[in-house]
């Protein structure tokens, strides 16, 4: 099956469709549209009355949308959740999904600057409205924030000396496309190169895009459109992103406080339908390798 098809093959679908436990009259946000594969599955078990809010500030993801009159295309970043579904005068819903993996569509679009196996601009925004390409980040970082996001986005093992070779480089070499950025990094990489890249790739498209930032939102923006009972599921590909899913979803809070003198427990948000994250079985991982480190935690809110 070549990469191409794989737009189109969503990941856990089984697990996602059964985990939201669909009432065929409600209403459902699809917050990263994609390929449209979770949509579509969740558009078969809606009757007439149901409806679906699909989310996807990419523009390939638009040229795939899905002509039915139960469906509401917002071509826009998750983060503005709330504002949109305000705007749409949607009720609260019954369940919102969220698949935080980057299609391999955009990784196979060499223009869009995501992949370390073309040559093409530095660029990787997933909303080409927004003005930071990945390009200029390595032009206008300082070290010490190059080397914080090498560190916690990439976990690249030695990222203060990355960041001090990009920051010394950068006067006299260009770094505008992937080649050249590759090729003055050349000399540090450690380990399996292609690893080690896709770990340096990874910290360039999460800051680009901000994409922890607009998680945090999105979940908290969440818990207000989702009605009592509703269900919030989320499927993540690395441990960054899992780890504010668990916490958000547990305790309601991003990172785990561990203040012993803190006697104030903070209200239970949601009641976890995976006490365990849900991962691919052995036909999906033969059908779909993206499939290997995607992790799904449902939810629901009490």
């Amino acid at each position: 099956m070549g990469e191409a098809s794989q737009y189109h093959l969503p990941v856990l679908l089984n697990e996602v469709v059964s985990h939201l436990q669909i009432n065929p009259e409600g209403t459902y946000v699809d917050a990263t549209f994609g390929g449209g594969g979770h949509s579509r599955a969740i558009l078969e078990q809606l009757n007439e009355n149901g409806r679906l809010i699909v989310f996807d500030q990419d523009e390939d993801a638009y040229n795939n949308r899905i002509e039915d009159p139960r469906v509401t295309f917002v071509q826009q970043n998750f983060r503005h959740l709330q504002r949109f579904l305000k705007l749409y005068k949607v009720p609260p819903v019954d369940g919102l999904l969220a698949d935080l993996g980057v299609s391999s569509w955009q990784f196979d679009t060499a223009e869009r600057g995501f992949s370390i196996r073309f040559d093409g601009d530095l660029d990787m925004r997933m909303d080409k409205r927004t003005t930071l390409t990945a390009a200029a980040l390595l032009q206008s970082y300082s070290e010490k924030e190059l080397h914080l996001l090498f560190q916690n986005y990439g976990e690249v093992t030695n990222a203060r000396t990355l960041a001090k070779t990009i920051v010394t480089e950068r006067k006299a070499r260009p770094m505008r496309t992937i080649n050249e950025f590759k090729s003055v990094i050349q000399p540090i990489v450690k380990g399996n190169p292609q690893k080690y890249l896709a770990q340096v790739f990874q910290a360039l498209r999460i800051a680009v895009n901000d994409e922890l930032g607009a998680l945090k939102d999105l979940l908290t923006q969440a818990t207000e459109v989702l009605k009592p009972g509703g269900k919030l599921a989320i499927i993540t590909f690395h441990s960054l992103e899992d780890r504010l899913v668990k916490n958000f979803m547990k305790t309601g809070q991003f990172e785990v406080q561990d203040d012993p003198f803190s006697f104030t427990t903070p209200p239970k948000l949601y009641r976890l339908d995976t006490k365990k994250p849900v991962t691919a079985g052995p036909e999906e991982l033969k059908r779909n390798s993206r499939s290997r480190s995607a992790k799904l935690r449902v939810a629901e809110k009490l």
